[in-house]
């Protein structure tokens, strides 16, 4: 039985993988800061702890050693220190949740070697304040620095999924339903997602192969929010102006200046099937429509 360790994982796809790992017989420790409740009952062993506080994470954990630490809640360089210090020697794998904004912009399909963590310099600050994108950046590269921790980076792109609280999606399908207009800068631009429950598949088999090194994980394929609101349209018979700029309330979350996609070519490689864009997509907006519209 495969002893689990979970670092936030009480909503999206977080939750999707400890509901997955429980299926699998895996035997799941879930470490929050107890704030958000969950109902996986007596499936899991749960630990309190603040992440941002060492001496809370190290009391939490105590001598408990793990065959994976999944840690979906890392995102500045001092927490990537403690946490590599803290699990030496009691962890067979380390799997980082990362992302597509560890990435500048760049006219192909970014793959993995277009950010290396190995090379970055490690920088941090007094005030242990970062940007998303360079918080990520700076985890990375203390992890991959570290000689006595097996770690997976997974890059996600946008993860999108009936349950995402940041309702990006969704933001879409109301403007339509609406007919209000939408701000965006760059309408034909292309852009890579995941559905939250293959990044929880994705996660689980990383962990599982013990994957090392910094990884893509996107779905097939890649779609224009133009695209988006034309699958809006068959769907709903509705649909919003695009427009270049809007007030801030009106401005789409996939507002980005130019393509932005991943290359997911590493992980099918070794052996990972991802799922179809398109397919998913259109599946998605469907089911947010059915529930808008009952």
């Amino acid at each position: 039985m495969k002893r689990v360790l979970m670092l936030g994982g009480t909503r999206f796809f977080g939750k999707r993988l400890v509901s997955n790992l429980i299926d699998s017989g895996a035997e799941v420790t879930l470490l929050t800061r107890g704030n958000q409740k969950d109902d996986f009952g007596n499936n899991v062993k749960r630990l309190t702890a603040d992440r941002k506080n060492h001496e809370s994470l190290r009391e939490a954990i105590g001598s408990s050693d793990f065959d994976i630490v999944y840690d979906n809640i890392c995102y500045t360089p001092e927490e990537a220190d403690y946490s590599s210090k803290l699990f030496r020697g009691r962890v067979g794998q380390y799997v980082l949740t990362s992302t597509l904004s560890v990435y500048d912009f760049a006219d192909h399909p970014l793959r993995e070697q277009d950010f290396d963590p190995y090379r970055y310099p490690i920088m941090t600050n007094d005030h242990r304040e970062y940007s998303y994108k360079e918080g990520k950046r700076q985890a990375e590269a203390v992890l991959f620095s570290r000689h006595d921790l097996n770690v997976t980076a997974v890059r996600f792109p946008i993860v999108l999924g009936i349950d995402d609280y940041t309702r990006r999606l969704l933001f879409h399908i109301e403007h339509a339903l609406k007919g209000e207009a939408i701000g965006l800068p760059a309408p034909d631009a292309l852009i890579s997602f995941i559905h939250a429950e293959e990044a929880a598949q994705f996660l689980q088999w990383a962990g599982d192969v013990q994957f090392e090194g910094p990884v893509n994980a996107c779905s097939n394929g890649t779609i224009s929010v133009r695209e988006i609101m034309e699958m809006i349209s068959q769907e709903t018979g509705k649909t919003a102006t695009l427009l270049p700029s809007a007030g801030a309330d009106h401005m789409s979350p996939f507002g980005i200046p130019g393509d932005w996609t991943m290359d997911n070519s590493r992980a099918s490689a070794a052996g990972f099937s991802f799922w179809d864009l398109k397919q998913w997509m259109q599946e998605l907006i469907s089911d947010y429509t059915k529930i808008i519209q009952t």
